[in-house]
This record gives structure tokens, sequence and C-alpha cells, in this order.
């Protein structure tokens, strides 16, 4: 993670007897403080320092510095929103197959279901009803067929 406030300095200072490295910063309540770290932290720190600046050029890069309309934006969509038109018709459809489901005798309307909505197989949903996979396929199968009946009835005059 890229940090743009620096809380420290770091600072080097040349002695007689050699380099010294020093870290300061305030702590929570505000009070300054400076420690001597040794070479080898003092560097690590450095690196870290690139690396980070290193990190926000990065992110500067590859920003956008205009702003998107909505039109932009959905032409860089994976894929498109719906239109208003597109949503009442989906709707619409949705209600009417429900009506249509509802109006299944309910062994059908009940073997439908499980088998298309819920994921069942037909040999899981035969154990549920003790009867045999055969009959449950026969029924999920006249269900689809009622269906799509009633669905070209009203979506094809």
């Amino acid at each position: 993670m890229a940090y743009r406030v620096k809380t420290y300095t770091l600072r080097e200072e040349a002695a007689e007897s050699g380099t010294r490295y020093f870290i300061s910063f305030k702590d929570g309540q505000g009070g300054y403080h400076e420690l001597e770290v040794s070479e080898q932290f003092f560097t690590e720190f450095r690196q870290m320092e690139r690396r980070n600046c290193n990190l926000l050029q990065s992110d500067e890069r590859h920003k956008e510095f205009f702003e998107l309309s909505d039109e932009a934006l959905n032409k860089r969509a994976r894929v498109t929103p719906k239109g208003v038109d597109e949503l009442i018709i989906e709707q619409e459809r949705s209600e009417l197959l429900h009506r249509i489901i509802a109006a299944l005798p309910e062994i059908q309307r009940r073997r439908f279901l499980l088998y298309y909505e819920y994921d069942f197989n037909y040999y899981d949903i035969a154990a549920m009803e003790h009867c045999t996979a055969q009959a449950v396929r026969r029924s999920a199968v006249l269900a689809r067929e009622k269906i799509k009946v009633q669905m070209k009835k009203y979506l094809c005059p």
C-alpha cells in the first residue's frame, strides 16, 4: 500500500567514527522522537520509500483524469445494461411464466420446480416422492410442454 503523507524523516550524519543513521518521527501524542538505527535498517527503509514512490507514480500514470459520461461507461462495460422497454418485457414474461406454473396440477408443478428451479435430478425427486424416476421425468416434460404452449399463445398471437 502506498502512503502519500510521510510521517517520518531519514537523516545521515557523518562523524569521525563513521556515518550514523537516524529516523525522526512524532508519536500519537505529538512528542518528537529521533532514533539511531543501523545502516542495514536505514537502507531497507530507503528502499521501501523508493518502492512506495514508484507505486504512487504507477498509480498516477494509470489514473484517468477526465470524467466519463454514462454513455462512455456503458460502451466500456462487458454487458450493456438493458433498456426500459426490455426490462418491462422481461418483467411481463416472468409474471406470465409464474402464472402458468401456478396453474399446473400440483404434482406436475412440484416436480417441474424441483427439477428446473432447484436443480434436483429425476432420481432424487423420485426418492422424495416414492415413485420412479421415469414418472418424475414424464411429469416434468409434460409440464414443460404445457408451459411452452401457454407461452406461445401469449407471446406469438
